[in-house]
């Protein structure tokens, strides 16, 4: 049986720089066979003489490539892109600017057929260097565009200054701790180091390990800034404020009393620990949460240490579709740690530090 077809979901608001990401991937030669499926071709404005054949929807292009249209039903293109006799090395779908990628994830979360073909890879935003304050701010679509990515191309990085993109990272950290980063120029990143990097699956677990064990970013203000000096960290073992509390933020972004960025209603909490979790304490804590605050839980991921189990517990969920599973092991001497990171409105951190809490074993 064929292995499933890995798909990635690019997104990001207006202007960030999707339609030259996706011109590129239909029109270089890169060797791959990728189906790239968009609300509109006219958006893409690809040149006619790269298309091979069309059948107003479906549109070969000369490099292998299939570009698709969504006029309608985005299940009944993927139905049709399955049933074609080609195969190819990768999905890709592009959401409007101005919507949220969370329908789309769910998607290939709830129909099994879709599951049996086809594999969610990878949430890909793009950002856009110049206006990204300005849009997290005033747009919650941008908010959660970042909040759901797994990973983040900060785009025309040539139209700002360093220490700006150095504060624009920062808070993209704040708001979304696990996602890889890239910055680019004309979105100049190497498809195969964002494509098939296999980040949204349960059984990959490095971008979290790695974060738990990298340093913390510099601590940075800008000219926006309204602290002249560096904020105080919460650095108890229960709670991280998603690296830093208050850092490289900008006016557009709110705190609450203790300090901690929010943007658009939307913040982030992780929760960690060395001590061993009682697994059942743990599933059941996991399956409440999700279950009654899935609504305003919009990403969560996290690794677990679970007494007298020799492999990771491995869990994530988007709104209220979750899923939870004994993963690799820990490598031999190995320091074992929890570290579970939400992504959400309204999140009291207070309450969920002391629920992450009582799951430890006594």
């Amino acid at each position: 049986m064929r292995k499933p077809i890995p798909v990635t979901v690019l997104t990001g608001y207006l202007g960030a720089g999707k339609t030259t990401l996706l011109n590129r991937i239909l029109s270089e030669d890169h060797g791959k066979k990728y189906a790239v499926i968009v609300n509109e071709f006219g958006e893409i404005g690809i040149d006619n003489d790269l298309v091979v054949s069309s059948d107003d929807e479906l549109f070969e292009m000369n490099n292998g490539c299939i570009c698709c249209t969504v006029r309608g039903d985005l299940i009944q293109v993927l139905y049709k892109l399955l049933d074609q006799a080609q195969t190819f090395d990768a999905v890709i779908i592009e959401t409007t600017g101005l919507a949220a990628p969370g329908p789309v994830i769910q998607t290939f979360l709830v129909d099994l057929h879709l599951q049996a073909h086809l594999k969610l890879d990878s949430i890909i935003t793009l950002v856009d260097a110049v206006h990204i304050h300005q849009r997290l701010g005033d747009s919650q679509e941008a908010v959660e565009q970042v909040a759901f990515a797994d990973q983040l191309i900060i785009n025309k990085i040539e139209h700002v200054e360093e220490k700006r993109l150095r504060g624009i990272e920062t808070a993209l950290r704040v708001l979304n701790p696990f996602a890889r980063i890239y910055k680019t120029s004309r979105c100049q990143v190497q498809l195969d180091a964002v494509i098939g990097r296999g980040s949204f699956d349960l059984s990959r677990v490095e971008g979290l390990a790695m974060m738990a064990q990298a340093p913390a970013p510099e601590h940075v203000h800008d000219e926006h800034c309204r602290h002249g000096t560096h904020c105080d960290h919460d650095r108890d073992h229960g709670h991280v404020h998603g690296e830093h509390c208050g850092h490289g933020h900008e006016h557009t972004h709110a705190h609450d009393e203790d300090n901690h960025i929010q943007a658009g209603g939307i913040s982030s909490v992780s929760l960690t620990t060395d001590k061993a979790l009682d697994l059942t304490k743990l599933e059941e804590w996991l399956g409440n949460l999700v279950t009654v605050r899935g609504a305003d839980i919009l990403r969560s991921k996290g690794i677990f240490y679970v007494l007298g189990c020799g492999r990771r517990y491995v869990f994530q969920s988007v709104h209220m579709l979750m899923e939870g599973d004994l993963q690799g092991p820990w490598s031999e001497g190995e320091a074992r740690y929890s570290r579970y990171v939400l992504i959400g409105r309204n999140l009291d951190r207070e309450a969920l530090r002391a629920d992450f809490e009582a799951c430890i074993h006594d």
